[in-house]
């Protein structure tokens, strides 16, 4: 059956007549598509490209955003497309958590963090990077406020409140106040505030923290009321959850492929890191050949045409759960080749590009990673972004290539293809904690003529893999 889009969304497709042709195009091509496919119009920008999270508070001794500017060109270098910035707005003093407080404690919609720089500085540094072919999103933070932002003074009613009619937060954020979205002045006010960062400031989106707290016709709401102001608006949802990926986010979360490289990685004896308790995680018994499986079961379950982003690390894993290396060993290198291999986006946090084994304070001033010179790490994520930006295979969303698996006789060990429109890639790696010889059950990748990217050689397929040992081979 064919889908008409909600009459909200064509209407405004057909108003932005700087790009009317193309947005013709799309619309007729998304009422060719069935209910299955998500309503989200992809940037086209989107499709090969890699997102890199900016801890601005410690990217520099200083922590300005004039600072991190002058990096600019480093991570260009680096092959870097989307610039997620973590929060900028003023930091709420209430009841504050640590001597700076919590990122996702905002105290107001439409200011600049002072401590950063100033307003201007941004969007100087926005302008800078588009400049240089990146777009930049920002981390919303839409589920909750600090306790002393302005809205909890000028509009009361925009917040939830317990029994007794006090405003409460959620978890063990005690920091914060949870919004009302039940209130239709509340749910205007927080879109009118996104607004603002896209039209005055001109940042390309918005990574939504918490998104899944938010009821999802928000989101669709929303989205074309964005787009109106930023026709290719990109959103990222913090969140692994399909409904939000129908009509209101272009990516969201690959939370359960990320908790799968943990299993696998305890698994193999990789995962070292200790809680609070001084224990490290107890985690079910998973390998290798449970990947191919997770892919499956998420293409059936998100609309299609839709992504998720992997990753290695972020800011809260970084923080909270342990560096990529104590939750991955030496699987580490091979997890990364993964998460720009399989569907989706690769994800690359502050100091990953450095191969930084630490772990950032959240709620202090750290120490910035130590940038240059440019070692080992610099070069592997330099030739995993080139990859991703040069294989058609690898496109994000439908127009990228089917994952084919191959089976061995070591559910230690990994072994796929993506194909599409004449560009093709085999990966292997192993994920156990031995050496494991490579046994065919049945076919095999075909690597005639193609070549071995990381030792830039023939390829050849191997008769055994070491432990942590990848492959990648590219026609």
């Amino acid at each position: 059956m064919k889908r008409i889009l909600p009459a909200f969304a064509l209407i405004g497709a057909l108003a932005l007549s700087s790009c009317a042709g193309k947005g013709a195009a799309k619309i007729a091509e998304y009422q060719e598509r069935d209910s299955t496919y998500t309503n989200v119009q992809h940037p086209d920008w989107s499709r090969n490209a890699v997102i890199y999270e900016v801890n601005l508070r410690q990217y520099s001794d200083d922590g300005k955003v004039t600072s991190f500017q002058k990096h600019l060109p480093r991570l260009k270098d680096l092959g870097v497309d989307i610039l997620w910035m973590m929060p900028v707005h003023p930091i709420s003093k209430q009841d504050r958590k640590g001597t700076l407080g919590s990122y996702y404690s905002v105290a107001d919609y439409e200011a600049f963090n002072p401590e950063f720089g100033t307003i201007d500085e941004f969007k100087e540094m926005v302008k800078d990077a588009h400049g240089k072919g990146m777009k930049v999103i920002l981390d919303w933070v839409p589920n909750h406020s600090g306790r002393d932002n302005k809205w909890v003074t000028e509009h009361p009613d925009w917040y939830e409140t317990d029994s007794l009619g006090n405003m409460k937060g959620v978890y063990d954020w005690t920091d914060v106040y949870v919004f009302d979205y039940s209130n239709p002045e509340m749910r205007k006010g927080m879109i009118d505030a996104m607004k603002f960062w896209l039209a005055e400031v001109g940042v390309d989106g918005f990574r939504c923290d918490v998104a899944g707290e938010v009821p999802t016709d928000f989101w669709d709401e929303a989205r074309p009321q964005l787009e109106a102001v930023k026709p290719e608006l990109f959103m990222l949802a913090e969140a692994s959850m399909p409904e939000l990926q129908k009509n209101g986010f272009d990516m969201g979360y690959n939370w359960p492929m990320k908790d799968l490289f943990s299993e696998i990685a305890a698994t193999s004896g990789q995962y070292s890191f200790k809680g609070s308790d001084g224990k490290v995680r107890e985690f079910p018994e998973k390998h290798a050949v449970a990947i191919p499986e997770l892919v499956a079961e998420q293409a059936k379950g998100y609309p299609k045409d839709t992504y998720l982003m992997n990753m290695v690390t972020n800011h809260d894993l970084n923080s909270w759960e342990g560096t990529e290396f104590d939750r991955l060993g030496n699987l580490t290198d091979a997890f990364a080749v993964l998460s720009y291999t399989l569907p989706g986006m690769p994800m690359i946090y502050t100091g990953q590009e450095t191969g930084m084994n630490r772990a950032f304070q959240f709620f202090e001033k750290d120490n910035a990673p130590q940038w240059e010179p440019r070692n080992e790490y610099f070069t592997f994520y330099q030739k995993l972004n080139a990859l991703k930006h040069s294989q058609k295979a690898l496109a994000a969303g439908m127009e990228g290539g089917d994952l084919k698996t191959y089976k061995t006789t070591s559910p230690d060990l990994l072994a796929f293809s993506r194909e599409k429109d004449g560009s093709e890639i085999v990966v292997m790696v192993n994920l156990g904690n031995e050496e494991k010889a490579v046994e065919w059950l049945g076919d095999k990748p075909n690597v005639s003529g193609m070549k071995d990217y990381f030792r830039d050689e023939p390829a050849d397929l191997p008769d055994s893999l070491e432990p942590g040992e990848y492959l990648v081979m590219v026609r």
